[in-house]
């Protein structure tokens, strides 16, 4: 028994000296002059899928850690109310566009009782002109008594009779001009109704729209937040989203190596769970404020002690041929080459899933 349990240990240890040997195979066992590394985690950006107004939610789609591409359907919002809003603003714009036609029909019967009008009143004129020519000739006949008082008389209240009727006629020509305006007024109304019902639509549809969640970038589903059935208020959370398409490490590096460290340095990230591929990556932040301050800060070697938040990106390009297999939280090791003239060791060459 004692020789089987020898023989068990002797077997795990030297299963263990591999395992090791084999992950030490794969670790920078130092690093040259012009390099700083620092330990950190992969991450993304992280994208919440809500609702944009309150509502019941019909159904998800998607599970926690499916991939889903951008514009992808993700859930939907229940959506009877809003169509049945929808109905009635499209029956409201059939009727407004109804009025506005009514609203024309009236300006052209105004426009032509108008005309009516106008043709009175040149009547009306070559009537006065008559009268008028009359009722002068009668004033001289009068004078050298070829007719009698009555009937010059009879001439001028003619005349002024016509231009009663002419006066008439006038006014007749002003209540189609108003009544014109009027009609036009309607028209305008009419049309402004129309416009009206027709942003009513539109809103309505963008919000039915807005009910059908899909997603805004490619990436994994991390959370699934609400459930079928919930009643959410607007901004109501439905998923979690990590944004794939934005990759990078965050690190830190003391006073020294941060002050070195520039914009679009190359950077090696080395991760535990994958130790045989050295995947390439470049600086896009550097802070400028420390993040862990001493109490105080006196000598030179208390502020070596502050630490600098550091951002190095992965390249899109990289991420999308491979985006299959990314994972954000996954710890591992940055690399970034200060000096622009160090060498990369063998060791911290780039390599790269097929």
């Amino acid at each position: 028994m004692d020789k089987q349990n020898a023989l068990f240990l002797g077997i795990l240890l030297l299963t263990g000296g591999l395992v090791f040997l084999g992950w030490d195979f794969f670790q920078p066992t130092g690093l040259p002059a012009g390099f700083a590394s620092s330990n950190g985690r992969i991450e993304a950006v992280e994208i919440n899928i809500a609702t944009k107004s309150a509502g019941r939610l019909e159904s998800v789609m998607v599970e926690e850690g499916d991939f889903v591409t951008q514009g992808e359907v993700l859930a939907k919002m229940e959506t009877d109310v809003l169509e049945a809003e929808l109905r009635e603003a499209e029956a409201e714009l059939r009727r407004s566009r109804t009025a506005v036609n009514a609203a024309l029909s009236s300006v052209i019967q105004r426009e032509s009782e108008k005309a009516a009008a106008e043709s009175l009143v040149k009547q009306r004129k070559a009537e006065v002109e008559l009268a008028e020519n009359r009722y002068k000739r009668a004033q001289r006949l009068l004078k050298s008594s070829a007719i009698s008082t009555d009937e010059m008389e009879s001439e001028r209240s003619r005349f002024f009779g016509t231009q009663a009727t002419l006066d008439a006629a006038n006014a007749r020509v002003a209540g189609a001009d108003a009544a014109i305006n009027t009609a036009k007024s309607q028209v305008i109304q009419a049309e402004a109704a129309v416009g009206a019902a027709q942003a009513r639509i539109e809103q309505l549809q963008a919000d039915i729209d807005d009910c059908t969640l899909n997603s805004p970038r490619t990436g994994r589903i991390q959370y699934r937040i609400a459930q079928p059935g919930e009643v959410l208020s607007a901004g109501g959370k439905v998923l979690n989203l990590v944004d794939l398409g934005e990759v990078y490490m965050i690190f830190f590096l003391p006073t020294t190596a941060a002050g070195q460290v520039k914009m679009g340095s190359e950077v090696r990230l080395l991760l535990d769970a994958t130790p045989q591929y050295i995947i390439p990556a470049k600086i896009s932040f550097v802070a400028n404020v420390a993040q862990f301050t001493p109490k105080t800060v006196e000598t030179a070697e208390e502020r070596q002690k502050l630490m600098f938040r550091i951002k190095a990106s992965i390249d899109p390009g990289l991420i999308k041929q491979h985006i299959h297999r990314v994972k954000t939280g996954l710890p591992g090791m940055a690399y970034v080459q200060l000096d622009e003239q160090a060498v990369w060791p063998a060791n911290l060459e780039v390599r790269l899933p097929e």
